[in-house]
């Protein structure tokens, strides 16, 4: 495998490439990660089964339209393919440490400058990609209550009650989210659409944001998530502020949008996150 990536990176950068280092770094649980060497030349590298190849192509798209933005940095992407039974992802290789609370200021205003980068008239995506490992649907939609509703919490609850996990009924829980939004219309705006803060670290040419879920929403999408499992520093919300202050009316989405999140974290991990989605849920009334 070490070989065939070699050999494809030696084409890819036109000279030698022969890894002579492969050290494993613990990045998630989803991929095999490791920071790869010829001596010279340093590489961040994922890997996984063959068939997961899609993935790493939405994850490559993402990253790439996050860096057409100029408004925050993201991994560099430089190649991608496959080997025998594996598929990899590589992308360069940036020694990083936790977000402190100056790069945390930085962080929130680039990440508000995302926000507001870009026209765009719909909510969705180009093609359909991935939270973690779960498809995430991003047909086109001109209303985000019915985005929201059809293709995240919707789209959420048909998978749990694939694995014997009902809810409620969808199509009442659907028609309350689309009550709770629809007089809720705000600019989509392109998100990375799994911000918690493993997702975030600082590098030598400052706060870096990876492994995205992209797609064109509510920006409070993002926002709501940072505080799903904490971690960011209250001078993130305070540089955001500063750029783009948050719309009347966030707290009470906020539960909404990361309703999303722990009913995904339901279909991966299941355990606790079915008690927090059902108290979610019963908060919210939305099976009322």
């Amino acid at each position: 495998m070490w070989q065939a990536i070699s050999h494809q990176l030696s084409e890819i950068l036109d000279r030698p490439f022969k890894i002579s280092e492969h050290q494993p770094i613990e990045a998630g649980d989803i991929n095999q990660c490791y920071c790869i060497s010829d001596g010279e030349e340093r590489f961040f590298i994922k890997l996984n089964d063959r068939e997961l190849l899609p993935i790493f192509e939405s994850e490559a798209e993402s990253l790439r339209l996050l860096a057409e933005s100029n408004s925050i940095d993201v991994p560099n992407y430089v190649h991608m393919g496959v080997s025998r039974d594996k598929s990899f992802l590589v992308l360069n290789y940036l020694p990083t440490k936790p977000i402190d609370d100056q790069s945390a200021f930085t962080l929130g205003k680039e990440l508000a400058d995302l926000h507001l980068w870009g026209e765009q008239a719909e909510y969705g995506f180009d093609f359909d990609n991935y939270i973690g490992l779960t498809p995430q649907p991003n047909k086109w939609r001109r209303k985000w209550c019915r985005f929201f509703a059809e293709q995240r919490i919707a789209w959420q609850l048909q998978l749990c009650e694939e694995k014997g996990i009902k809810f409620g009924n969808i199509d009442t829980i659907t028609s309350n989210v689309i009550e709770i939004l629809v007089q809720h219309q705000p600019k989509p705006s392109l998100l990375h659409g799994d911000l918690w803060h493993g997702n975030t670290a600082l590098s030598v040419t400052g706060p870096i944001i990876f492994d995205p879920a992209t797609y064109w929403g509510d920006r409070e999408c993002d926002i709501a998530m940072t505080e799903l499992f904490s971690g960011f520093p209250s001078r993130f919300y305070e540089g955001y502020a500063s750029v783009w202050p948050l719309d009347a009316g966030y707290e009470e989405r906020r539960d909404l949008y990361n309703l999303y999140h722990v009913l995904n974290h339901c279909n991966l991990f299941g355990g606790d996150y079915l008690l927090q989605a059902e108290h979610i849920i019963n908060k919210l009334g939305l099976t009322d």
